[in-house]
């Protein structure tokens, strides 16, 4: 298990990540839900020119990292509560197992993203 410590540097090196992209301007669309973004994503497609119509790849992926820092916020939050006797067991378990699969999700999603890079940068030239 986590210590509190091991949680507070990620929460802080993930909001250090956040802000440097945002500080990047990378898009100024109103944030949302990751889902909703990779649905638009998928139905969108390229538009006249060759331009997106849905959102950058960058917002999906300051979605998604946003998403696991909420997950593990609510996660703390209920654990903190169970230890001073104002939460439930149950709520503490189903948080601590919504931020696990938020977790799993990305790192599958990392590990996706390598791969293809290092697929692309194997194809010759």
């Amino acid at each position: 298990m986590a210590s509190p410590t091991v949680a507070a540097n990620a929460y802080a090196n993930l909001a250090r990540i956040l802000d440097a992209s945002a500080s990047l301007g990378k898009s100024s669309e109103a944030g949302g839900a990751s889902a909703a973004n990779l649905a638009r994503i998928m139905e969108g497609g390229l538009g006249p020119a060759g331009q997106s119509n849905g959102p950058s790849f960058g917002t999906v992926l300051k979605d998604a990292i946003s998403g696991v820092m909420d997950a593990g916020r609510k996660s703390d939050t209920q654990t903190v509560a169970m230890a001073q006797g104002k939460a439930n067991v149950m709520d503490v378990v189903t948080a601590v197992a919504e931020t696990d699969v938020a977790v799993s999700t990305l790192v599958s999603v990392r590990d996706r993203v390598i791969q293809s890079y290092e697929d692309i940068m194997k194809m010759p030239i």
